[in-house]
């Protein structure tokens, strides 16, 4: 069997956004353009075809990224839409990874707003080349320029317009094609199929000469040939000048810039061509490279290559069961096949390959370079890890997760239901790695972990829809962690003798604060065999695990360095247990005088609020232990900005609600860790002491 589409007419593409963009519209309008769907869904009444979950359909946001594939202009194009909301951003993450193009989509109204800027920085980690479509121009206080200028100042990015708005808000009629130069308007009647091309608007001729020679212009310099023409006066032609915007697109040295109306069907066809016109294809992106031998284990974009893929995304269907999601970079498998995962060196065979449109399959014989399908029979994959095959192996550099920052007990409503909620904790553990189950050994209690109140509230959601498990929970805590202020020399021994061979082990240690960021430091500064070789690892080994329940509060430590500089052993009663406990008994008692503190997530908070809620509002920020960043203007709104504590979070969604009559709303996300203050620290101390008794 040979491929459909050839590979330079395939694409792999996302949508990405803040919450509330209209990403989702914007993908119900693609699916019914390109003939996928035959009537549109939209997301107010819960008919949107890649918003599938339940929660989805309830709440009007996007929770899951949804993968689909559709045909446009002769070219395959796989789609993923990606959640805005800031607890699920792992989703846009493991997205991103994966994808050659993104298109970043904007409000009119709202401009560049906090998670764009957070999806634009996971799409540059990646390098991912982007188009941008400004939508919801219908809306009062549409801006399209404005948008620009914010992509420009928030983004960094070369923003540089293919079109421009004919008409705004009530008025937004269709835009100006600048490659064409045409005027693109859109039959209503026919909810948009029907384009039709005219001429330019007399009062936008001259506006549209400008913007045109600055799109050229931008698109020119990655040809030194084209420049020279066209600044010598010379006109390029239509391909001419979609070759040097692809061409300058690709290299990310410019982001082109759509504009148009998702829900007023206006202006989808032009972002579809530009998807197909201007984002990469698998033969426009470097061959992938093994995280540890990159310049000689390479594999091309390339059917007759050996196969290698990267799984991005674990999902627990209730018909087909688990699923894992592959984007094939070389080489083709079939259905039946045995994989090799260099990650955890096992082989796995393909049950059944499916093609996804949303929660919809597609069985598949054989699938090739290129493309994204879902695989079942990948019991033990996980999401990051690389599939292969086992005569050419290559391990392709890993995915990282940010790490949970809220947490909440859990227990099923009955002892019968434990086993269930176990089974079930561990499912949805495998499908999100921002999702965390853990014990605490002093409570017994088992805790969930999450990106924020709304993660863990869906989660909890849907162990009682999906497993048929009602689970009692208890109120959101926040993840603390310690850390120490001073540099500190201690010994840990640890001598016991009961009959037989004994166990003894001796260490001395220095501890120090480390870069706030840099984690654990462990360096061995042992000379002259004083402790034997083999015993270091067992040393850090205790050291690890008196970190994880930190001795100040029981909260796990972070960003300290330990240096090992001597100790002692005895040739018969030295184990790898007593060196472990050693290291451990150090730890503790050097933490304990290294001046220990308590850190707590502290979160950047965006408030956008009329002007006459601003001192309410700024004043619900400041009791909240917050300090204001900055002030501007939005159109008709205030942004208020700032840096608030995590745990004074909790509820003020209802609180901002209500000081606002309701016409205030606020996102944030995790920013860093910083000290909580002394007296507060003692008082949190004392009640985890308390609750847990931890010593």
């Amino acid at each position: 069997m040979s491929r459909a589409t050839p590979l330079k007419n395939v694409r792999n593409i996302g949508i990405m956004a803040h919450i509330d963009a209209g990403k989702t519209t914007t993908s119900e309008r693609i699916l019914f353009y390109s003939g996928k769907v035959h009537k549109i869904g939209e997301v107010h009444d819960g008919k949107a075809q890649m918003d599938f979950m339940v929660q989805e359909q309830e709440r009007g946001i996007t929770i899951m990224s949804a993968a689909t594939s559709f045909q446009w202009r002769g070219h395959q194009v796989s789609l993923i839409d990606t959640p805005g909301h800031v607890d699920f951003t792992v989703e846009v993450e493991r997205s991103l990874r994966v994808l050659d193009g993104a298109v970043a989509l904007y409000c009119a109204v709202g401009g560049v707003e906090p998670q764009s800027e957070t999806v634009w920085r996971q799409s540059e980690k990646y390098g991912v080349p982007k188009i941008a479509f400004v939508n919801k121009m219908d809306r009062t206080g549409a801006e399209f320029f404005r948008v620009l200028k914010e992509m420009k100042d928030y983004l960094g990015a070369n923003p540089v317009p293919l079109v421009i708005p004919i008409g705004a808000e009530d008025n937004f009629k269709g835009v100006v094609d600048l490659v064409k130069m045409k005027s693109i308007t859109f039959d209503e009647s026919s909810q948009g199929l029907k384009v039709i091309e005219g001429e330019i608007p007399a009062d936008l001729v001259e506006s549209a000469q400008e913007w045109r020679h600055n799109l050229i212009e931008k698109a020119a310099e990655q040809d030194d040939a084209l420049l020279e023409k066209y600044l010598g006066g010379e006109e390029l032609t239509v391909q001419e000048a979609m070759g040097a915007i692809r061409k300058a697109t690709i290299a990310r040295s410019m982001v082109p810039v759509l504009c148009g109306s998702s829900f007023k069907n206006k202006g989808v066809q032009l972002l579809l061509d530009a998807a197909v016109d201007y984002l990469p294809s698998p033969l426009d992106i470097p061959p992938v490279t093994d995280a540890e031998e990159k310049e000689t284990n390479i594999r091309k974009p390339d059917d007759s290559e050996p196969f290698c893929g990267l799984a991005f995304k674990i999902v627990s269907d209730k018909h087909a069961g688990r699923l894992t999601y592959v984007r094939i970079y070389s080489g083709s498998i079939k259905q039946g096949e045995a994989v090799y995962n260099s990650t955890r060196d096992k082989t796995q065979r393909i049950g059944r390959l499916l093609r996804m449109h949303a929660n919809k399959q597609e069985a598949l014989e054989e699938a090739f370079t290129g493309e994204i399908v879902a695989i079942v029979g990948f019991g033990d994959t996980k999401t990051g890890d690389t599939v292969c095959t086992e005569d050419h192996p290559i391990h392709l550099m890993a995915m990282t997760f940010p790490a949970p920052v809220v947490s909440i007990s859990i227990q099923p409503e009955n002892k019968a239901a434990s086993d269930k909620l176990g089974e079930a904790l561990r499912r949805l553990a495998d499908e999100d790695p921002t999702f965390t189950v853990g014990l605490d050994e002093e409570t017994k209690e088992t805790i969930i972990s999450g990106m924020g109140e709304l993660h863990l509230e869906i989660i909890v959601d849907r162990l009682k829809r999906e497993f048929g498990v009602v689970a009692n929970v208890g109120r959101p805590e926040v993840a603390y962690r310690e850390t120490c202020t001073n540099t500190v020399e201690q010994e840990g021994k640890y001598i016991k003798q009961s009959g037989g061979r004994g166990q003894y082990g001796h260490c001395k240690i220095r501890i120090e604060p480390n870069t706030a960021g840099a984690g654990f430091e462990f360096i061995n500064e042992i000379v002259g065999g004083r402790i034997p070789q083999n015993y270091i690892p067992s040393v850090e080994k205790g050291i690890v695990k008196a970190m994880q329940a930190g001795p100040f509060a029981g909260y796990p430590v972070v960003d300290v360095k330990v240096a090992l500089y001597d100790g002692s052993y005895h040739e018969v009663d030295s184990s790898d247990i007593a060196f472990q406990e050693a290291g451990r008994i150090a730890f503790k008692e050097a933490f304990q005088r290294a001046g220990p503190q308590l850190l707590e997530p502290v979160m950047d908070v965006e408030v956008v609020t009329p002007e006459d809620f601003m001192g309410p509002v700024t004043g619900s920020i400041a009791q909240r232990r917050g300090r204001i960043e900055g002030m501007e203007q939005k159109g008709a709104q205030k942004v208020v900005d700032g840096f608030v504590p995590l745990s004074e979070m909790f509820g003020y969604a209802n609180d901002l609600r209500t000081l606002t009559q309701g016409r205030a709303g606020f996102s944030m996300e995790f920013e860093r860790y910083e000290a909580v203050p002394s007296g507060l620290a003692e008082e949190i101390r004392k009640k985890r002491i308390e609750q847990n008794k931890v010593r």
